[in-house]
């Protein structure tokens, strides 16, 4: 197997004979291509735990430097619980568990667990309680046999008095009733005795699954412990992802709820507040990042956003007023958590100002580029985004050198198309990532092994915009939308009457 060329030493593409060659960085800013300042920046938000806004059009690698800033985090080391409250169960408290009490905890919750055995390794008389071993045949089966598969008697005591001259008979009918009668299935625990170093201890054996789960009085004594807790949820876990994407989340989503409970506050048929309490996207970004791409459609909800950066903690509360969790309300959830927001240009007026003023005092604000330089060592970067298209899609064939070198000439060309630079290479990458998978699929369903400049040249037709297809059918825009409209749409539409009354050329052009 030769070496992998690292292209960010060796910037010349000809070196290489295929995108299998290229060396993938591991470090995931170094995957982000032509963007150096948002990466520093990325960096110093990563160490210094500071907000980062991203400014630009789409396809740039927003996201995908909000995934490496993410990635360059130490994971979280807090576990966040929502814990019973019995002087008032509708204002739950909060309990914040660091990295090393969880382990603890489950280290105890281990032992307490006591130790699993077989049901034939059980005591026969333990065994026949809990619903393992038929008392007519000895034989063993699951408890979820009423019927000993073996002699097809009931394994447990069906309650029928001993001496009934008609036992038989309603053994039997219980036997083809099926459902007709509840039928003992055993106990879920037995607890007894046992003589251990000549003195005896108390031993519970209880039902798990095929196994027998024993409890000596050690287990038994560090389980009364963990029954003496409060009761509580685990709202946020300590492994989780340290990047939440909430683009497009409702503020329900992105602030957290209770949910509704039909029963209400029931003491017996209701389920407790602290356990209908659902955690928010800045809440299950604690010590993590949250990414709000199009941050200005957040609209007024922005201002909660602030608040939680802000507090470093936000409260969850019913959001629905005619939910019976409309009256809980659990406050100081942490919420520490590092914003990063994206939004186009033409939106960055409707970001709220004291939010902007919040990230550019405690972060920064970067205008991301559509367009790098045209030389050889950008165009060895651009080698090396073909590369992680193809490994990330995982579906398509590596690429030759010259499919590299026709996508890099079609970078030339967007550069100059849609920005206006010449001896430039485009960053808008997403479009570009499109034509990489569209040459792979050609090559796949032609059953080539590898991606070549004809695959590229052909997918370059396959991957036009619907509008670029109209106008080369049909010459403009305007001219082919009017050919997929009806008559009796004309008829009612004046727009369309309008058009019928000028000429062609003034219509469409």
């Amino acid at each position: 197997m030769s070496e992998k060329v690292d292209l960010s030493k060796e910037a010349d593409i000809r070196s290489l004979n295929t995108t299998a060659d290229v060396l993938i960085p591991k470090d995931p800013l170094q995957r982000v291509i032509g963007q150096e300042e948002a990466v520093e920046l990325a960096r110093i938000a990563a160490r210094q735990r500071r907000h980062l806004l991203l400014v630009g059009p789409p396809g740039t690698g927003k996201s995908m430097i909000a995934q490496a800033l993410a990635l360059h985090l130490p994971r979280p080391r807090e576990e966040i619980r929502v814990v019973h409250n019995p002087g008032n169960p509708e204002r739950p408290l909060i309990e914040v568990k660091s990295e090393e009490e969880i382990f603890r905890e489950r280290e105890s919750l281990g032992s307490a667990e006591g130790e699993l055995i077989k049901p034939t390794s059980a005591p026969p008389n333990v065994a026949e309680r809990l619903g393992y071993r038929c008392r007519h045949c000895a034989a063993y089966s699951s408890t979820q046999e009423h019927f000993c598969p073996q002699c097809g008697k009931a394994k447990m005591d069906t309650g029928i008095q001993p001496g009934n001259p008609f036992g038989d008979i309603i053994e039997g009918l219980m036997e083809s009733m099926v459902g007709a009668a509840p039928i003992p299935t055993g106990r879920e625990r037995v607890t007894t005795t046992r003589k251990r170093f000549d003195k005896e201890e108390v031993i519970v054996f209880e039902r798990c699954g095929d196994m027998i789960r024993v409890l000596d009085e050690g287990a038994l004594e560090r389980r009364r412990g963990l029954e003496k807790q409060r009761p509580h949820k685990v709202l946020i876990p300590l492994e989780r992802n340290p990047f939440v994407l909430s683009t497009g989340a409702s503020e329900t989503e992105l602030l957290g709820d209770v949910r509704h409970d039909p029963f209400g506050s029931h003491d017996k048929l209701g389920t407790a507040p602290y356990q209908r309490v659902v955690p928010g996207a800045i809440h299950e970004a604690h010590q993590g990042v949250l990414f709000l791409d199009e941050i200005s459609h957040l609209g007024a909800t922005q201002r909660f956003i602030l608040t939680a950066m802000q507090e470093r903690h936000f409260p969850i509360s019913g959001r629905n007023p005619q939910s019976a969790g409309a009256s809980v309300r659990v406050d100081g959830v942490p919420a520490d958590f590092i914003l990063v927001a994206a939004c186009n240009i033409q939106d960055l007026e409707q970001v709220l100002s004291p939010l902007r003023s919040r990230i550019s005092g405690d972060g920064y604000e970067v205008l991301v580029e559509t367009t790098m330089e045209d030389n050889k060592t950008n165009r060895a970067g651009l080698a090396q985004f073909v590369a992680q298209e193809i490994v990330a899609d995982g579906r398509i064939p590596h690429a030759t050198r010259a499919a590299v070198e026709a996508i890099i000439r079609d970078a030339r060309r967007r550069a100059r198309v849609i920005d206006g630079k010449n001896n430039a290479l485009t960053l808008r990458l997403r479009e570009l990532g499109g034509l990489v998978r569209s040459a792979g699929d050609l090559a796949v369903s032609l059953s080539d092994p590898l991606i070549d400049e004809n695959h590229v040249t052909a997918a370059l037709q396959r991957s036009r915009t619907a509008e670029e297809q109209i106008r080369d059918r049909y010459g403009t825009y305007m001219r082919g939308l009017s050919t997929d409209i009806s008559s009796a749409q004309k008829e009612k539409s004046p727009y369309y009457f309008w058009n019928e009354h000028i000429n062609d050329d003034q219509a469409y052009h």
